[in-house]
């Protein structure tokens, strides 16, 4: 009887406090032939009409117990638009709301997560986010935890404060999003509260804590939706752009004047085409520099607007960071930037396949011409989670012709041994330069996954050729075969001591021998001995690191320290502490010891976040790496500032700042954010930067730029 206590409480709580509720895994919507006023107040009639979710269960931190506050949930729908009403009343614990800007970071925080799978696919969807300041983020889900935090969708919402709690209108243009042709429609639909004060995580569906909320293969059911489509197939968004460029040693100042335009059209509601013409990406935020203490490649994320809608039709994935398309390969040609003419996208889903087909034509310059990049990426579903597929990537100019052809598969399932996740999955692909395969050539990878709440287990075996590679993609490293295996442990011991879990790491590494030559090339390995994850947030982790690694050709580590050839074994410990990020002032302290190469490292990482209020936060990071190598002590130095200021949450500015000592560089952007209507934008953007920064004449900076950049929106 002790066992089915919280089964039964679970079921009978929501009843007892709403009255008539829908228990069930199906939430249905509910018709309006008025326009739904978007104030938070929910207040229309017919959100009295609409039958209500409540049945909201914990998975953190008492799990299958109902949640500690109340919490509603209703779908209405128009003509035009999806409304979710949201009730969250809140009186036994405060209510934290740290954010109003776009894109809020919502960790540490009170916020509401509504998950949406139109094609109810059991893999792809979106992902929206809102706090009770109104403050808005999203996400686009590709699979299970595959999520792209880049993106933005039109959408909107209005919420309200009171002494009962906090309160949500949703408003989600079908526009935004792609769906079956069908006059009825069944989506897959989830929610999540989280309630910062006391660390807790409800939900509606899907609260064991072997899954994602974004697992939409035991997500509920939303049904009622009948005769939608998109009242307008074309949104139109032409821009303009004025603003200044200025460089060390060259002309004065270059007047910037550009226009340009995105035509996208609906297809179908589930199929999506874009034209572009005289691209450009002005207002994209700037990167925040890595410390490489390596001698491969470091990968920096997309943030292109253009390349992120739909980003996961395009994803081939080969191991070890290692892609065989990169979009940011897109418009960059001798590591120096080049204009995109123009060209098109179509992606979206027809039947069981999933389609993502792009062709850019990037401008030709003094060296170099004028270059067509092509992706063609097929994926068919199969059952509930799996799929197979294939991709095509050519890049070619009159210079030269790279073309990738790949295969892979991937089985996904939720219901192994009852309740946990599983994933078996294998990927080929083969380079061919100018019309000819080359030989030693052939990449691959096969890879068995668990990924559950109390054992995490992965291991892959991968290949990457000599003679491989993708113009398209992106190598972290290359000429290698590589053996991945991880075994993560985390059981839920001593909560009566504050403690949420343990976490043990008996091995995490990565094994490499060169492809060409079988001989051993680098061993990376993580354990972890113990971690604790408090029920306050707080982690606690201490870690030791072991490896080894050959190396064949000299290569420059700092502007003092060069690595000779040789095979170099290295072992480093690692304590890290990271306070809850929901406090008013939050930090992080990681400190590493131990060899690099020949020599000795420490490295000391400490960042210090302050949440002011609402309006204004600040976060500010410091790396240090004093290193000694024969008898050389040279200093790696990074320092990154962010300050935000929301003014609402449709109007922010951003200013980051970051210094480099191995470059001896300093950089600063600033960007101005105005939403003057859901879709359309105003942007002002000032980029700053000097080099040699203990000879720098502050006054005449080495680079300095700025654009005005206005994008509307109009839909017809």
């Amino acid at each position: 009887m002790k066992i089915l206590y919280p089964i039964i409480a679970g079921l009978i709580w929501p009843i007892c406090l709403f009255g008539q509720i829908n228990s069930s895994n199906t939430i249905k919507a509910t018709y309006s032939g008025e326009k739904i006023k978007l104030d938070g107040k929910l207040d229309e009639p017919v959100w009295t009409q609409a039958i209500p979710i409540s049945n909201f269960i914990q998975r953190d931190p008492d799990f299958g117990k109902p949640g500690t506050e109340k919490t509603q949930v209703a779908v209405v729908y128009t003509s035009t638009a999806l409304y979710i009403g949201i009730w969250c009343y809140q009186v036994h614990h405060k209510i934290i709301a740290k954010s109003l800007q776009r894109d809020f970071d919502f960790t540490g925080e009170d916020n509401f997560k509504i998950v949406i799978s139109p094609f109810n696919d059991g893999r792809t969807g979106y992902e929206f986010v809102i706090n009770p300041n109104g403050a808005r983020a999203d996400l686009l889900i590709a699979a299970n935890d595959d999520t792209n935090s880049d993106w933005n969708g039109v959408w909107d919402a209005a919420t309200i404060v009171n002494s009962d709690g906090w309160f949500a209108e949703v408003e989600i243009p079908y526009n935004t999003l792609k769906f079956k042709n069908a006059p009825k429609q069944i989506w897959a639909v989830n929610f999540e509260r989280d309630i910062s004060a006391n660390n807790e995580q409800d939900r509606w569906q899907n609260w064991s804590r072997n899954n994602s909320l974004e697992n939409f293969s035991l997500a509920g059911t939303l049904s009622g939706l009948q005769n939608i489509t998109y009242s307008q197939r074309f949104e139109f968004k032409p821009y303009v752009l004025a603003g200044w460029d200025f460089k060390k040693d060259t002309t004065p100042y270059t007047l910037v004047k550009k226009i340009g335009a995105d035509l996208n059209y609906n297809i179908t509601p589930s199929l999506k085409l874009n034209l572009t013409v005289n691209t450009d990406f002005a207002q994209v935020g700037a990167d925040i520099i890595q410390v490489n203490l390596t001698r491969f490649n470091l990968y920096y994320p997309e943030k292109r607007d253009f390349f992120l809608e739909g980003a996961g039709n395009f994803e081939f994935n080969l191991g070890n960071n290692n892609s065989a398309f990169y979009s940011r390969k897109i418009g960059l040609e001798n590591f120096a930037p080049v204009d995109i003419l123009g060209g098109l996208r179509l992606f979206g889903q027809a039947g069981q396949s999933n389609i993502g087909f792009l062709s850019l034509q990037t401008a030709a310059t003094d060296t170099i011409p004028t270059v067509n990049n092509t992706v063609l990426r097929y994926k068919y579903n199969i059952g509930e989670q799996s799929y197979i597929g294939g991709i095509v990537t050519s890049k070619i100019s009159s210079r030269s012709n790279n073309l990738i052809a790949g295969v892979d598969g991937h089985y996904l399932t939720s219901h192994f041994l009852k309740n946990k996740n599983l994933e078996v999955a294998a990927t080929f692909a083969e380079n061919i330069d100018n019309g000819k395969f080359k030989a030693n050539s052939l990449a691959y990878r096969i890879f068995v996954d668990y990924p559950n709440d109390l054992i995490d287990h992965f291991i892959a075996i991968s290949s990457l050729p000599q003679n491989f590679n993708p113009q398209l993609g992106f190598l972290t490293r290359d000429n290698y075969n590589a053996l991945n295996w991880h075994l993560v442990v985390e059981p839920r011991w001593f909560n009566q001591y504050g403690i949420r879990k343990i976490e043990f790491m008996p091995w995490n590494f990565a094994l490499f021998h060169t492809q060409s030559t079988g001989e051993l090339e680098s061993f990376n390995n993580e354990t972890r001995p113990f971690g604790l994850l408090f029920k306050t947030g707080d982690e606690f982790q201490f870690n030791t690191y072991q490896s080894y690694d050959r190396i064949d050709v000299p290569f420059t580590l700092t502007n003092k320290i060069e690595i000779q050839i040789g095979k170099y074994h290295m072992h480093n410990y690692e304590f890290q502490f990271n306070t809850f990020t929901g406090r008013r002032i939050y930090g992080q302290v990681l400190y590493n010891w131990g060899t690099l190469y020949n020599g000795d490292i420490q490295t000391l990482t400490l960042v210090l976040g302050v949440n002011v209020n609402k309006h204004l936060s600040f976060k500010e990071q410091y790396n240090l790496n004093p290193i000694q190598h024969n008898g050389v002590d040279d200093q790696i130095r990074q320092w990154v500032s962010t300050i935000r200021y929301a003014f609402t949450n449709k109007i922010d500015i951003a200013l980051l700042t970051q210094y480099d000592s191995q470059e001896d560089q300093f950089l600063s952007n600033f960007n101005l954010h105005w939403i003057p209507k859901i879709g359309s934008d105003f942007y002002l953007v000032w980029n700053n930067g000097y080099d040699q920064l203990t000879r720098a004449d502050y006054l005449k900076p080495t680079i300095s730029n700025g654009v005005l950049k206005f994008v509307w929106r109009v839909t017809f």
